[in-house]
């Protein structure tokens, strides 16, 4: 496999860790322990999560998408594509899990983080989608050229 199929697949593990991390911390927040004064807060999660996950997951999409948008990978379409799906789904149950979270424990970026990278993985499907329409391009013959080196 090329380089880029490798970073497709690192992409789509990325996107499927960070939409398993916000599930997991939302769950957290629906019933967290009786005891309130541990001083959590989801800001700083959701903002290390960002970071470790789906940002270099985007990184990763967008470096596979331009070394293969020259010659048309259906591999690396159909990943990205798939990327960006599990992480519209994921943000849109994220979205639906909001109303039964702890209302001590919301705040604004609780609120705006599955809006926010619903909007980040449609471009994300978009791109997916043109690579998967490329089509190889033929090679240029330079007719110039006689094939021998002195």
């Amino acid at each position: 496999m090329a380089l880029e199929k490798y970073m497709a697949i690192a992409g789509l593990v990325l996107s499927i860790f960070f939409v398993a991390e916000v599930l997991t911390l939302f769950n957290f927040m629906i019933n967290p322990s009786d005891n309130d004064s541990f001083g959590f807060e989801a800001g700083p999660k959701l903002y290390q999560f960002i970071s470790l996950s789906i940002a270099p997951a985007t990184i990763m999409m967008g470096v596979s998408f331009h070394l293969s948008k020259h010659y048309g990978s259906r591999f690396n379409a159909m990943i990205i594509i798939l990327s960006g799906i599990i992480v519209l789904l994921g943000m849109a149950f994220a979205n639906t899990m909001i109303k039964d979270l702890k209302p001590s424990l919301v705040d604004s970026s609780v609120e705006m983080t599955p809006i926010i990278f619903m909007g980040v993985s449609i471009p994300i499907i978009i791109f997916g989608v043109r690579l998967l329409k490329t089509r190889p391009r033929k090679p240029k013959k330079n007719y110039l050229e006689d094939g021998y080196s002195f």
